[in-house]
C-alpha cells in the first residue's frame, strides 16, 4: 500500500494538538516553541506534496480511499489537485507563523496552541476531502477552534464577535447539509446505491429547478465565508476582536473556503446553474470590491481597515471564478494565496503594532517611520504586493482575473478595475497617516523597532511575495490543468463555449449570460 500522506498531513496538527494538550501547564515557557516546532512537521510533508505533485495531471492524485459506511455510502476519501494543492500549502505556512507571532498570549496557553492546530487540521482536511459528508465533517469541525480562538482570547467584544461568526455560518452550514443529503438520496435513486461521492455525484442527472435550488444551498453556505456583500457584516467584527493569530488564519485561509467551495463544488456539480447565474455572482462581486474599498478608506481602525480590504479583495476572487475563463479561474486560485500571504502579513504587522501601543487607531500613530524604520519598510513592501504592484505577488492574481472577466463580462471588469485604484488609496493613505511627517504623539518617541524574531516571522511571507511575484509559473502550471477540466466541464454538460485564452470576443448568446 502506497504511502498515505494526505492521511497523515491531516493527522500530524491533529495529533501535534494532542501533544500540547498534553504538556504541564506550570512548563508554560516551552508550550509555544513546541506548538512552533510540531507546526513545522506538516510544512515539510506539504512541501514534498507540491514538488511530487505532477504538473500536467489535471485529476486528483495521491488518491486514498477506506469505506467509513458502506450502506450510506460515506468513504475517507481523500485527494488533492492543482485547485487544493497550493491552499493546503499556504495553509502549513501560515499556522507555525500565527504561533510563533503569539507571544502575548499567555492566559491559557496550552490550550490557544492546541485550537490553533486543531484548525489546520481540519481546514486541510477540507482541502482534501472527495467525500462530501467528510467535507462537511472537516467544514464544521473548523467553527470549533475558530469559536474558542475568537471567545477567548480576542479583545473586549470577543464573545459578540465569536457569536455572530459561528450563527452566521452555521446557518449557511445547515443549508449545504441539507444540498448534500439530498443529492446523495438522488443518487441512490438514479443508481439504486446512497454515495457522497464527489466523483459519483458529479454524474448525477437534475432538472433545471433542482439544479438551481441545489446550487443556492451550496452558493449561500459559500457566499457567508467568502464572505460576500452583504453577508460580510460578521468578517469586521471577528477580525477586530481576534487575536493576532486568529486574523492571520481567519484571513488567510478560512476566508477561503468559500471561494474554494465555489470553485470545487457549484461549478462542477451545477454547471447550467453556475453558467445561467453568472450575472447574479458577478454584480455581488463588484459590488463587494467597491464597497468593501470605499469603507476601508473611512476606517479609523487600522485592523477594521485591513479587514475590509479582505471584503475587497475576496470579491476579485469571485469575479474571476465566475468569468468562466481560462485565466479568470486561475487568476482566483491564485489570488486565494496571495491574499493569504499579503492580508496575513499586515494581520501580523498590526498585532505588532498593537503589542507596543495598545491601540488600532490610525490617529493615535504618526511619523513610526522615524522611529521604527524597519517596520514602516516591510508595512509599505506589504501594502505594495496588496495593491498589486508589477513584480509582487498581488499583481498576477489580479491581472489574470480581470483579463479573464474582461473576455466575458466586460462591463463589470471595467468597474472592478477601479477596484484596484481604490486599493491604493486606502493603504496608502493609511501609510502616510501612520508612518509619516513628524512624531505626533509622545508614546510613539521610543517605540522600539522589530526585533530579530518579528523580522524572522516576516521573512518567508516577503519571500512569497516576491517569488510569486517574478516567478509564477511553478504556481501556474499546478494549477492550470484542474481548472481547465472544471471549464471543459461546464462547457459539456451547460452547452456553454469557454472562450480561448486570450481572446476578447463576447461568447454569450441567446439567453445565456
Amino acid at each position: 500500500m502506497d504511502f498515505p500522506i494526505l492521511a497523515v498531513l491531516i493527522l500530524l496538527p491533529a495529533t501535534a494538538a494532542v501533544i500540547i494538550a498534553l504538556l504541564p501547564e506550570r512548563r508554560s515557557e516551552v508550550i509555544l516553541p513546541v506548538g512552533v516546532a510540531l507546526s513545522m512537521l506538516p510544512v515539510g510533508l506539504a512541501g514534498y506534496l507540491f514538488f511530487a505533485f505532477e504538473k500536467g495531471e489535471a485529476g486528483f492524485q495521491f488518491v486514498e480511499k477506506v469505506a467509513w459506511y458502506e450502506p450510506w455510502g460515506i468513504s475517507w476519501h481523500l485527494g488533492v489537485d492543482g485547485i487544493s494543492l497550493l491552499l493546503v500549502v499556504l495553509t502549513t505556512i501560515l499556522v507555525p507563523i500565527s504561533l510563533a507571532a503569539s507571544t502575548a498570549i499567555t492566559d491559557r496557553l496550552r490550550m490557544f496552541v492546541a485550537m490553533v492546530l486543531v484548525l489546520e487540521a481540519g481546514l486541510i482536511g477540507v482541502f482534501l476531502s472527495l467525500d462530501l459528508f467528510l467535507f462537511f465533517v472537516f467544514f464544521e469541525v473548523i467553527l470549533i477552534p475558530m469559536y474558542f480562538i475568537i471567545g477567548i482570547w480576542g479583545s473586549e467584544r470577543r464573545i459578540y464577535a465569536a457569536v455572530k461568526f459561528f450563527i452566521f455560518t452555521a446557518f449557511g452550514s445547515a443549508l449545504m447539509l441539507a444540498g448534500i443529503i439530498a443529492m446523495a438520496l438522488m443518487h441512490g435513486d438514479q443508481t439504486g446505491q446512497i454515495s457522497f461521492n464527489y466523483i459519483d455525484l458529479l454524474q448525477l442527472s437534475m432538472s433545471s429547478n433542482t439544479e438551481l435550488w441545489l446550487f443556492g444551498a451550496f452558493a449561500l453556505a459559500f457566499a457567508i465565508k467568502v464572505p460576500l456583500f452583504p453577508l460580510h457584516t460578521w468578517l469586521p467584527d471577528a477580525h477586530v476582536e481576534a487575536p493576532t493569530a486568529g486574523s492571520v488564519l481567519l484571513a488567510g485561509v478560512l476566508l477561503k473556503l468559500g471561494t474554494y467551495g465555489l470553485l470545487r463544488f457549484n461549478l462542477p456539480l451545477f454547471p447550467e446553474a453556475s453558467v445561467e447565474l453568472v450575472p447574479v455572482l458577478a454584480v455581488v462581486a463588484v459590488i463587494g470590491i467597491i464597497y468593501g474599498a470605499i469603507v476601508a478608506i473611512v476606517q479609523p481602525d487600522l485592523k477594521k481597515l485591513v479587514a475590509y480590504s479582505s471584503v475587497s479583495h475576496l470579491g476579485f476572487i469571485v469575479l474571476g471564478i465566475f468569468a468562466l475563463t481560462s485565466q479568470g479561474l486561475q487568476g482566483g486560485v491564485i489570488q486565494m494565496v496571495n491574499h493569504g500571504i499579503t492580508t496575513g502579513a499586515l494581520f501580523l504587522l498590526v498585532g505588532m503594532i498593537y503589542e507596543r501601543r495598545h491601540t488600532k487607531k490610525i490617529a493615535d500613530f504618526g511619523g513610526l517611520a522615524r522611529v521604527m524604520p524597519v517596520f514602516a519598510g516591510i508595512f509599505l513592501f506589504t501594502s505594495f504586493a496588496s495593491i498589486g504592484l508589477p513584480g509582487l505577488n498581488g499583481f498576477i492574481g489580479e491581472f489574470l482575473v480581470l483579463l479573464g472577466s474582461y473576455t466575458t463580462l466586460q462591463p463589470y471588469a471595467i468597474i472592478a478595475a477601479f477596484g484596484v485604484v481604490l486599493a491604493a488609496v486606502y493603504l496608502l493613505w493609511a501609510y502616510e497617516r501612520v508612518f509619516t511627517g513628524p512624531v505626533t504623539k509622545p508614546e510613539n518617541e521610543k517605540l522600539p523597532d522589530l526585533g530579530f524574531r518579528e523580522i524572522a516571522i516576516m521573512v518567508p511571507l516577503i519571500a512569497l511575495m516576491l517569488f510569486l511575484g517574478l516567478y509564477p509559473k511553478p504556481a501556474l502550471d499546478r494549477i492550470a490543468p484542474s481548472t481547465e477540466r472544471v471549464l471543459d466541464r461546464i462547457e459539456q454538460v451547460a452547452d456553454f463555449d469557454v472562450p480561448e485564452p486570450g481572446r476578447l470576443d463576447d461568447v454569450f448568446s441567446g439567453e445565456a449570460p
